[in-house]
């Protein structure tokens, strides 16, 4: 074989190797952008500070709407869209290869089925949140970033339930019960663990897990001072949550612009 024929073969076997790798990595139904919002929001909330190597994002499949898309078990600031999987309703994957998965992939499946109006999931351990979580005083909205806040902030108490147990969401009778504790709410505190957020949309979901995340940090701060806080009215809250839901999109532009790899 002439050395131009070899160079060819090669050129070609590389061609097909991408193109099955391309294939393999897309998931029917499903358009490139969304499994990017996916990898983007767990990268930006790595950045935040308000996830480390645990928590998830995930949004729900667009064309059939009882499957969700989250990422393999891998840190969040790993996360690239290649890494996106297919789960069904009850959270078992569609097609693992033997790929690792998130042991509370049911935070997500439970919500799903519980909220049709939601599209999007995350779930941190936000260090600014779990004091809210094991303590009386409740999470409230103290500035407009916040706002969402203002629905109220339940908190999930897991032992109620299932007694003494490993503190995780591991099946889905707990994630059922997670999520009826979320009921219409934007936000739930996990007793001991962290918060689950939602949104009709990636960005929405993840613009309020960081800012439950600085609210709790102000809040705390707020109350620290040793006088009465004033928080957001019911009102004000919903004003300002109208206002956030319409001009997120510049705070999620600069976030994703942090987190994405300069193109060489």
């Amino acid at each position: 074989m002439s050395s131009f024929s070899r160079f060819a073969a090669i050129a070609v076997a590389t061609l097909l190797s991408i193109a099955t790798s391309h294939a393999q990595d897309a998931i029917s139904g499903v358009p490139r952008e969304l499994l990017e919002d996916i990898a983007t929001g767990s990268r930006v909330l790595a950045d935040l500070g308000v996830v480390d190597a645990f928590g998830h994002v995930s949004a729900r499949h667009p064309t059939n709407p009882k499957h969700f898309l989250m990422a393999r078990s891998i840190a969040p600031a790993q996360v690239t869209a290649n890494d996106i999987m297919e789960f069904d309703e009850n959270g078992e994957p569609v097609d693992a290869r033997n790929r690792a998965v998130f042991l509370e992939r049911f935070i997500h499946a439970e919500v799903y089925k519980a909220r049709p109006d939601v599209n999007a999931v995350v779930h941190t351990h936000s260090p600014g949140v779990v004091p809210f979580s094991v303590s009386r005083t409740p999470l409230r909205p103290l500035y407009h970033n916040a706002a969402f806040l203002g629905e109220g902030a339940p908190v999930w108490e897991i032992g109620k339930e299932f007694g003494v147990t490993d503190m995780l969401v591991r099946n889905n009778a707990i994630g059922k019960s997670l999520a009826a504790a979320l009921g219409d709410k934007s936000v739930v505190l996990m007793r001991g663990h962290g918060d689950v957020t939602v949104g009709p949309v990636v960005q929405a979901a993840v613009f309020r897990a960081y800012y439950t995340d600085v609210n709790a940090r102000l809040q705390a701060q707020a109350i620290g001072l040793g006088s009465d806080v004033t928080y957001l009215s019911a009102e004000e809250a919903a004003k300002a949550d109208g206002v956030n839901m319409v001009i997120m999109d510049r705070a999620w532009a600069l976030w994703k612009q942090k987190v994405t790899p300069a193109a060489k």
